[in-house]
């Protein structure tokens, strides 16, 4: 039996605010997925902050409809997709994915959309490369935490080396006047 408009009206409000939520949207061709091999992809999608959503296209289309930022999705349309909105995590969400997609072997990826641009493959794939909100929290500690022992060191290399300056004009002075005296007597 069908979905009534009612239904369909509801699955595209709910498409609109899982798009709203998300930061990253992708399209996979999930032909071939038993439901319980679905249920694993959306428990190891969970927890990185992302949902696995199965829609027909035409509703993608009237969820995107006048959504500029998620408009470019519409080219992936195409046969069966599932949709993985991702909140948080792209990374992890990514690789969660990747993962899923070799221990079963039957899907692929067809591309996404982030900040109203279309993805292909292989640059959603670079996104797993880029480092964790963690790890770039820590790199930012870490410049932050070395900032005044560079400036300490910074600021007790100044009179050293002016010592050092003061220090060596009296020599240079002396040779110069050395070598004045050495030139006038010959």
């Amino acid at each position: 039996m069908g979905r009534t408009l009612a239904n369909k009206k509801e699955l595209v409000a709910e498409i609109q605010a899982l798009l709203d939520d998300a930061q990253l949207a992708f399209v996979i061709d999930y032909k071939g997925l038993t439901v319980s091999e679905i249920s694993d992809l959306r428990n190891r999608l969970r927890p990185k902050g992302a949902e696995c959503k199965i829609a027909k296209n035409t509703l993608m289309r009237i969820a995107v409809d006048g959504n500029e930022n998620w408009q470019p999705i519409t080219e992936f349309l195409k046969d069966s997709s599932a949709f993985v909105l991702v909140k948080e995590d792209f990374g992890g969400a990514i690789k969660e994915y990747q993962a899923f997609q070799k221990d079963t072997k039957k899907t692929t990826l067809r591309g996404g959309v982030m900040e109203g641009q279309a993805l292909n493959e292989d640059q959603i794939k670079a996104i797993t490369e880029l480092p964790t909100k963690e790890e770039l929290m820590a790199r930012l500690a870490g410049a932050i935490k070395a900032m005044p022992t560079r400036v300490a060191v910074g600021v007790n290399a100044v009179p050293t080396k002016l010592a050092v300056g003061v220090k060596e004009v009296p020599a240079s002075l002396v040779r110069a006047i050395k070598a004045v005296s050495e030139k006038d007597a010959a």
